[in-house]
């Protein structure tokens, strides 16, 4: 019998990347059969991961828990390999309390910096999928070409179901971190009304304060049933409508065909949807991109990355995904 091949992985946030790490995980599975993966993530991103086929354990860092005691949890571990695949302070804490040797990756921050303050054009950044994969080089996995896969419990599909609309539907997803990221409200109204004339119901997705976002009576709001039920919802939608956030990625993750809004960031900076069937949708500004994930405010005051993208345009490429 092979001996069991225990693997820490580390990574906090947000939504996106940790469903992003996903393919490395499977990556992981294939090569290692006796692979045991312990992943560490906040509590937050638990569910996700919790009924994962490749992950036998989640260790969740709950709000206001210090690292230390995280750490305390750890160290009885003996780990063969301990991936981070964060790198952020916080991470870098924990590696020092549990010990022994780390592998991390290294972010292509400096062409990410020049790409969003000179505005030059840079070669496009490897996924941030596949940029995982430095990490876990010493297991000698490579990326499978296939997608983020987030699996969804049966408890999950129940309270999807129950506000799924029996018609066909898409998901429209209208909340993001950073507010530079958000489509507007009239736009977002106007869209409801153009996919309603086409025979498709809507449902807004989200956290429980996107419910507003949306502010017509024909959309369904599914905002707040937690992740779990919201990956069950996405993976039944005919489309999903999202900006560059955690919730498009969960969408790619369950095989849902996307159209992805792009106003402030860049696609070709890691974060496109990943090995998933969509449609990116962007202008090309003198001033896009401004910012590497977003900001509180447009610096120019005018938002027209967003704005500028119709809703009649992004009818028609939930249309042409639908062909």
């Amino acid at each position: 019998m092979t001996a069991p091949l225990p693997v820490l992985i580390v990574r906090f946030g947000a939504l996106g990347d940790v469903v992003l790490a996903t393919p490395l995980l499977r990556a992981i599975a294939r090569a290692h059969p006796a692979a045991v993966v312990t992943f560490v993530t906040k509590e937050a991103w638990a569910p996700l991961l919790a009924g994962h086929p490749h992950v036998a354990h989640v260790e969740a860092l709950a709000p206001g828990e210090s690292v230390r005691a995280l750490a305390a949890r750890l160290h009885r571990g003996a780990w063969a390999h301990k991936l981070d695949l964060h790198g952020s302070l916080r991470s870098r804490a924990l590696r020092i309390l549990v010990g022994g040797r780390w592998r991390g990756y290294r972010p292509p921050r400096l062409r990410r910096a020049v790409r969003v303050w000179t505005g030059a054009a840079v070669r496009p950044v490897t996924p941030v999928a596949e940029q995982y994969f430095a990490a876990a080089r010493d297991l000698g996995v490579v990326p499978d070409g296939g997608p983020a896969h987030v699996a969804s419990s049966p408890a999950d599909v129940a309270r999807a179901a129950a506000v799924m609309p029996h018609a066909p539907y898409v998901v429209l997803a209208p909340g993001a971190a950073h507010a530079t990221k958000r489509w507007p409200t009239s736009h977002w109204d106007r869209l409801t009304t153009l996919l309603e004339a086409r025979g498709l119901g809507t449902v807004v997705a989200g956290a429980a304060d996107d419910a507003g976002r949306v502010t017509l009576r024909a959309a369904v709001t599914a905002c707040g049933i937690g992740l779990g039920p919201t990956a069950a919802l996405l993976r039944g939608a005919a489309a999903v409508v999202a900006g560059d956030t955690g919730l498009m990625h969960l969408a790619t993750a369950v095989a849902a065909p996307v159209v992805a809004l792009f106003g402030p960031t860049d696609p070709t900076l890691g974060y496109a949807p990943y090995r998933a069937r969509a449609v990116v949708l962007g202008r090309d500004l003198p001033c896009r991109p401004c910012s590497t994930y977003g900001g509180a405010h447009c610096p120019m005051r005018h938002h027209r990355c967003m704005i500028d993208l119709t809703p009649d345009e992004v009818e028609r490429a939930v249309e042409a995904l639908l062909a």
